[in-house]
């Protein structure tokens, strides 16, 4: 084989595998990998021509996409994911997304995009992912998620809306959603009824931290509610939860750590049909109302069939207007505990009679607990606890400074110093420990410069003589070196006995 021969073997190769590469559709600086194209970082303007109709995954993240055309994903039935991140998306025209039935996970996030429009999704019904954050978007049509039964999150966190269309996501139109972010936007109230509305599913994962929320009574019970359900939107975010007292945004409190803005508020709770048995956390005082919402309906007909009756926890039957001034009941089936007290806590019972053909009944169980406000238990327990500290601490100390632990059956005064001779009578073997905690002072071995303590006190220092060794001070026991109990010498840090010492005294 010559040298020609040798060189066309290689290039022969690679033409062949750059004709595969065309007609596999790979667009140029793109990478093709299994069923991933990846063009990230690219500078592209517009998305390319041909792509590989078998691409599931495609990404076009972090390039200049401003828009995206009709027809863009037509070619790509097999297309699960699409991620075109961090763009500049502005719009989306109508039909972009044609033949895309199966994509499930969409990436719009950190682009452009002003409004929602309803057209945006239509074709999208197996989209089960949808990402929208960090955009500028401050409306999201009443329809454009209605055609998005299958999805499960959304996330619109960190966009300019003041508002949502939480009317349109129902049970029906999306049983299957879970969580939808809405926080750090700019919604200065919400519609609370559309809420309650929402399948408790969805409130769980309801996400509405870091917004420009006006502090009222509604919000802030709604949120408690949410909080004493155990939802993870409020316990994971519970610093982030803010509101502006009177709209004003300097005046911005966390309120659910500075509850006493609220404190003039009265809790509220809604028994929704379907729902184990809620708990409510009530303050000594409160007016508390709780609501029987059953499946009947609230529409005008309706509540003219509807009769309510209220069980409190004493078995007492509550009907309108209320009992002897304590519980106050409505004709819409609310009742009220007008100052909540620690007796009125307990299981409520509300059932609901419709009186049409044929008649039907619904029940409902509110668990009530009332406690004391924050900080007045807490005032009296630390001063009893504090009052009964100081008389235990007075009563020690009486019983160290008066009673004498005598261990002998000895009990007398010990006599005066004896003479030398006599320092070591037996008579006298109990007197040192019978002499701790009296005010005599025991009896001392003197010697050169030694001399016994003269004061009367409570306090018997029993070896207050003192001798320098080596510049330290040096503890001398006055005891005979010959005496049998003298077994080591003392350590120099030994200098003073006090009053507790636990060393036997000999004299």
């Amino acid at each position: 084989m010559n040298v020609a021969q040798g060189v066309a073997g290689p290039l022969m190769v690679s033409s062949i595998l750059l004709q595969l590469a065309g007609v596999s559709g790979c667009p140029s600086s793109c990478l093709c990998t299994a069923d991933i194209l990846s063009c990230g970082a690219q500078g592209l303007e517009q998305l390319p021509a041909q792509m590989p109709t078998y691409i599931a995954t495609l990404d076009f993240s972090h390039n200049r996409l401003a828009r995206l055309e009709e027809g863009e994903f037509a070619g790509l039935p097999r297309l699960d994911a699409l991620r075109i991140a961090h763009n500049r998306l502005t719009r989306i025209s109508p039909g972009a997304f044609r033949n895309s039935s199966g994509l499930r996970h969409l990436d719009l996030s950190s682009n452009e995009l002003h409004v929602v429009e309803q057209h945006y999704f239509l074709e999208l019904v197996g989209l089960e992912e949808l990402l929208l954050f960090n955009n500028r978007i401050t409306r999201v049509e009443s329809k454009a998620l209605t055609g998005l039964s299958s999805l499960r999150k959304a996330y619109f966190s960190h966009n300019r809306l003041t508002d949502f269309p939480f009317f349109s996501i129902q049970e029906h139109s999306h049983p299957s959603l879970h969580t939808l972010d809405l926080s750090s936007n700019r919604m200065p109230k919400l519609p609370l009824e559309d809420i309650a509305a929402l399948p408790a599913a969805v409130q769980s994962g309801l996400f509405l931290h870091n917004n420009t929320l006006i502090c009222e009574c509604a919000m802030y019970a709604m949120f408690r509610r949410w909080e004493q359900r155990g939802y993870g939107s409020v316990r994971d975010y519970r610093e982030e939860h803010t509101c502006l007292v009177y709209g004003e945004r300097r005046a911005s409190v966390r309120f659910f750590q500075h509850s006493r803005f609220f404190q003039n508020c009265s809790a509220k709770v809604q028994s929704l049909p379907g729902e184990p048995a809620l708990s409510l956390l009530a303050y000594e005082g409160d007016s508390v109302l709780l609501d029987c919402r059953t499946s009947f309906g609230r529409g005008r007909g309706r509540r003219q069939q509807l009769s309510y009756l209220w069980v409190s926890p004493d078995q007492e039957y509550v009907v309108p207007p209320g009992n002897n001034g304590s519980l106050r009941m409505f004709a819409n089936g609310s009742l009220q505990i007008v100052a909540a007290r620690r007796q009125d806590s307990g299981v409520y019972l509300c059932m609901a009679l419709d009186r049409r053909q044929p008649p039907a009944n619904e029940s409902r169980e509110v668990n009530v607990t009332v406690v004391a406000r924050h900080g007045e238990d807490e005032s009296f327990n630390t001063g009893f606890t504090t009052l009964l500290g100081c008389v235990v601490s007075l009563v020690l100390v009486l019983m160290y400074l008066y009673l004498t632990p005598c261990q002998c059956w000895c009990r007398r005064r010990p006599p005066a110093p004896p003479p030398p001779a006599a320092a070591h009578s037996p008579g006298n073997e109990c007197s040192a420990q019978s002499s701790i905690l009296t005010p005599t002072p025991p009896a001392t071995t003197e010697g050169p410069g030694r001399k016994a303590s003269g004061n009367s006190k409570h306090v018997v220092f029993l070896e207050p003589i003192k001798e320098v060794q080596n510049g330290r001070l040096r503890a001398t026991l006055a005891i005979p070196p010959d005496h049998p109990k003298l077994q080591h010498p003392r350590g120099d840090t030994d200098s003073i006995t006090s009053v507790f010492s636990d060393t036997p005294i000999v004299p």
